[in-house]
């Protein structure tokens, strides 16, 4: 989901050392709190070597003091601090009018995605004499399901928690609505990338291109084709693959070599990595510096990779993926079966218990950290 990954990007670490809070997405209902100080961020070791950086796009990591992005180490942020957002009249799903210019509510028109392409742009041309660092975490995909086109649907001081998705004409087809979020937000990249060209940039910076989590297929029993993860079971809030397994592009022309990966990563890789192309030692973290298998073709190291939503877990070895809740489990070979449609548990107990003990070490360390933050665990 939306704030775990961004915690995750954002530190180099499972958000689940920052608590049960980032066992989801940070509550529209419940504003208090969001990804500690004491966290230090991708944004916040770039600053401190020379990096001008900047957020455009959903924060999702606090919505209020002083949990906003100009104390986690950003030198500009515009955008929204909520979980999503009315794409024409920027209102939070609270009733709340959510865009900010750094810690300044501010009142722009347009529609969102095009704005935060606009403002990165500016942001890029303004920094193309010194080193930048530009997260640009879009709202796009999220509902409101709304395209460039759709009409606004939310106001000012009225509550759209039972009304969160925008006008729908056929709940049964939402797919149009999200075609059109897709195509705008990949024009918005081109443009990006159009100027990095215009710029003289491209061949010195490192673009990456992924998602926080796959997309719904549906949403309860009204909302039905919203988007597609096939072949894999699954959508978002989920643990399987469907869930979690998202596409991600790197570019630095003259570096990487274009191709094809089938590496095992994380997004708690990309701050390592970022460390090292920037030329700094990588910290150590969760997550791995990807650099020689981007640059070299190097293999990624083995290693298990971990989840947990507030009912489910996961862990994945190789090949083999437990999926788990407090009464049940399933196991899963990824290699032979990716759509996670025959359940190996019952085929492999002595597999099944050392990956579930290997998920309650793992679980029981992230939440000591969460401790030492003084943060609540399940």
């Amino acid at each position: 989901m939306c704030s775990p990954t961004r915690a995750s990007l954002m530190t180099g670490f499972y958000p689940q050392r920052y608590g049960s809070q980032f066992d989801g997405a940070l509550s529209a209902k419940n504003t208090q709190g969001g990804l500690p100080l004491e966290a230090e961020t991708i944004a916040e070791v770039l600053q401190k070597n020379g990096y001008t950086t900047g957020c455009f796009g959903k924060w999702h990591l606090g919505y209020e003091a002083p949990f906003l992005p100009n104390n986690q180490g950003f030198d500009e942020f515009r955008g929204l601090l909520s979980g999503d957002g009315d794409f024409h009249s920027r209102v939070d799903r609270s009733g709340n009018e959510d865009w900010w210019e750094n810690d300044q509510p501010v009142k722009e028109s347009g529609y969102t995605t095009d704005l935060l392409t606009k403002h990165s742009i500016e942001f890029m041309k303004e920094n193309r004499e010194n080193p930048f660092f530009l997260y640009l975490p879009h709202l796009a995909i999220h509902f409101p399901w709304q395209g460039p086109t759709d009409h606004p649907h939310r106001v000012a001081g009225t509550s759209y928690h039972q009304d969160k998705f925008g006008i729908i004409p056929d709940p049964a087809n939402v797919a149009p609505h999200v075609k059109a979020m897709v195509e705008a937000l990949d024009a918005g990249v081109g443009r990006i990338i159009g100027a990095l060209d215009e710029l003289g940039l491209t061949e010195n910076t490192l673009v990456v291109f992924t998602s926080d989590n796959g997309g719904y297929l549906n949403y309860g029993k009204q909302f039905q084709k919203i988007s597609s993860n096939a072949p894999y079971r699954g959508q978002k809030t989920e643990v399987y693959e469907g869930g979690h397994r998202v596409p991600t592009i790197f570019s630095l022309p003259g570096k990487i070599t274009p191709g094809i990966s089938d590496a095992l990563t994380h997004s708690n890789d990309l701050f390592p990595t970022f460390q090292q192309i920037a030329g700094l030692k990588p910290a150590t973290k969760d997550g791995l510096d990807l650099t020689s298998h981007l640059l070299n073709a190097e293999e990624v190291p083995d290693r298990n990779l971990y989840w947990r939503t507030r009912t489910h877990g996961a862990v994945r070895t190789g090949p083999w993926k437990l999926c788990s809740t407090e009464n049940t489990a399933q196991l899963f070979h990824l290699n032979d079966d990716p759509s996670e449609s025959t359940d190996l548990a019952d085929r492999y107990p002595e597999r099944v218990q050392a990956l579930m003990d290997a998920w309650k070490g793992w679980n029981n360390a992230m939440n000591v950290t969460a401790q030492r933050y003084g943060l609540s665990t399940p």
